[in-house]
C-alpha cells in the first residue's frame, strides 16, 4: 500500500514553495549520503538507538557512514523534515544500497538473516 501524502494539487499554490524548501538541505544532504555510501545510519545524540545500530554495524565488519543531526533539545525542526521525507518517525534512520531498511531493530533482523553480509 503506498503512503499516504497530501497531494500537490491539494495545497494553495501560495504555499508550495515553502512546503517544498523547508529544510530542504538536510534532505539534500541524506540524499546524498545514501547515493556515496552503501549503508547511512541518520541519528541524533543522547539517543541510544542510533548508537546501538552503529555498534551492531561495527560487530558485524559493515561499514557505513553517519550523520548525525542535534538532540533532544535541539534542531527537531530540521529532523521533522527527514520524517517527513522518509515518513519513518524514529532514530536511526538506516539506508542500505540506497533503500530506508528502518531503525536499529530493523537492522538487527536483517543482520541476524544474514541479509545485509
Amino acid at each position: 500500500m503506498p503512503r499516504q501524502i497530501l497531494e500537490e494539487a491539494r495545497i494553495h499554490s501560495a504555499i508550495r514553495d515553502k512546503i517544498a524548501s523547508n529544510h530542504a538541505d538536510i534532505v539534500a544532504e541524506v540524499q546524498a549520503a545514501v547515493a556515496a555510501h552503501r549503508v547511512v545510519v541518520v541519528g541524533m545524540a543522547q539517543n541510544p538507538a542510533p548508537r546501538k545500530a552503529r555498534k551492531m554495524l561495527d560487530a558485524a565488519g559493515i561499514a557505513y557512514h553517519y550523520l548525525e543531526y542535534g538532540s533532544y533539545f535541539n534542531t527537531w525542526r530540521r529532523r521533522n523534515a527527514l520524517k517527513m521525507w522518509t515518513g519513518w518517525q524514529t532514530f536511526p534512520m538506516v539506508f542500505v544500497e540506497g533503500v530506508l531498511i528502518g531503525g536499529a531493530e530493523d537492522l538487527a533482523r536483517l543482520l541476524k538473516k544474514g541479509e545485509l553480509k
